[in-house]
Order: structure tokens, then sequence, then C-alpha cells
């Protein structure tokens, strides 16, 4: 039986500087540190590095956020850039697709209607 999401993990070439710029981004220092994969616990889920090449590779995560303008605000000024502008896609729901320094799409999404209740 699937469960759900647990992991999402982004390919990068430079282990150090993704480990640095993801901490400030997730505001939370990782809990696994090895030179072949780098994990930290984000609110249940687990968001890996590993080293790799970065690029997209047919699906996006989207990171659950409370203010989508905010963040994208604060996120840029660390080094993303905007991939697609914030859409409004119905029922209040925003998304958005940024690129990190690193070359991987990170989506973020505000769901009013997520209840975090439902996650096992």
């Amino acid at each position: 039986m699937i469960k759900g999401m647990r992991t999402v993990c982004y390919p990068v070439q430079d282990m150090d500087a993704a480990k640095a710029w993801f901490t400030e981004v997730f505001r939370t220092a990782p809990y696994f540190d090895q030179p072949f994969y780098i994990g930290f616990e984000i609110g249940g889920f687990e968001l890996g590095l590993h080293p790799g090449e970065p690029g997209m590779a047919g699906c996006v995560a989207y990171w659950g956020v409370d203010d989508i303008e905010a963040e994208v605000e604060r996120i840029t000024t660390l080094g993303a850039s905007i991939h697609s502008a914030i859409q409004d896609v119905g029922e209040g729901i925003k998304v958005v697709e940024l690129k990190d320094p690193f070359g991987n799409t990170l989506g973020l999404i505000y769901n009013p209607t997520f209840d975090l209740k439902k996650v096992r």
C-alpha cells in the first residue's frame, strides 16, 4: 500500500553550497549530513540533497507556504529565480515555480484547503 509522499531529492553539484542555501531557505539545519546525502526534515517530510547533475526530471515537488508572495520575495533574494509566475489555479490555491541556484525547479504552493491532519 502506498502511504503518500515522504521524500523529495534534489541533485546538486556543490553539496556544501546547496546545504547552506537550503538551510537558509527552509530555516532548519540538516539532521543527516554525509558526502553522499544531506537530509532535512521539513514539516514531517524529507528534503534530500545528493551529488548529481541538476535539471528537470519530469515532475516538480511543491512545498506548502502560508504567504506565497512573501516566500517568493524572500527566496529570490537568496538567489533563486522565477521560472513561472505565481498562478491562481482556483479555489484560492496559488502555485509558483522557482529555479534554485543549482538548476533545480523548486515549487511553492499556497493551498487554504490542505488539511495537515490527513497526512499519515
